[in-house]
């Protein structure tokens, strides 16, 4: 017997997911199938997939899927696009609180700019100029010049795989500095294992470690999908209040046999 389930396509800075309104808890969650409709050939295609789900203390809960199926940390761009796909739904009106992996979440919607807020930062590991930071999930941040034309795959995949990530893995990215309080960044995930057009916990990392020797409390980010903005207070080595804002957008929905 066939199950069909309906989606959504939603992509925020060319960062693309499929979304599932999972609250009636009728989706099955297994890997094979997860990559399957992530597949760009041979699915539907996404970097990643994220289930909408009940929660008891909050407006939903998100649970969210690397592109190979498992699992994952927290994805900022993924948070923005479901807190879309919820106001969609009718889930809240413009200011809304929900959980994910690494916590509780808070956003708000202004005409499909959304602003979330991401878990606070306290430390920021610096080794020979390469920095680390946890934003929700694990980021390895370098700033290069000429980013246009780096290598980030080539790069990306080497410090992915070298001795001390190749276990659990981590999210690389690349770092230009284009002006007073704006970066352009680039970033090899992990899971997709691939650079994506957008990364958003990546984005509020390379921007928080731009901001640590500044007195500024914002910076403009570009990547490869368009414009996004981080905005966090100091508090002591690391951050607190930090926001990811920029846009989230609805491509297309479906169905689809399982």
């Amino acid at each position: 017997m066939q199950t069909t389930i309906e989606f959504y396509k939603y992509q925020g800075t060319g960062n693309d997911f499929v979304l599932i309104d999972n609250r009636d808890q009728t989706f099955p969650k297994e890997t094979e199938l997860i990559s399957q409709l992530c597949d760009r050939r041979f699915g539907i295609g996404g970097d990643g997939l994220i289930l909408l789900e009940n929660d008891e203390n909050v407006d939903f809960k998100m649970v969210y899927y690397n592109s190979d199926g498992n699992e994952s940390t927290m994805c900022g761009n993924g948070g923005r696009c479901i807190v879309a796909f919820a106001h969609f739904l009718d889930i809240f009106e413009d200011k809304t609180k929900f959980t994910a992996i690494d916590g509780l979440h808070e956003a708000e919607i202004n005409n499909g700019i959304i602003k979330l807020k991401m878990i606070d930062v306290d430390v920021i590991k610096e080794n020979e100029g390469n920095f680390e930071l946890n934003t929700g999930s694990p980021h390895y941040v370098t700033f290069v010049e000429k980013l246009k034309d780096y290598k980030v795959f080539e790069n990306g995949n080497k410090i992915r795989n070298s001795e001390s990530y190749c276990q659990n893995g981590i999210n690389v990215n690349f770092v230009e500095e284009l002006g007073s309080d704006q970066l352009f960044v680039r970033t090899y995930e992990r899971g997709v294992e691939d650079e994506t057009f957008s990364c958003g916990t990546g984005v509020t990392a390379s921007a928080l470690v731009y901001l640590k020797d500044r007195d500024s409390q914002s910076v403009e980010v570009r990547v490869l999908g368009g414009d996004l903005k981080v905005y966090a207070e100091r508090n002591g080595e690391g951050f607190r209040n930090i926001w990811l804002e920029g846009p989230a957008k609805q491509v297309f929905r479906g169905k689809i046999n399982l």
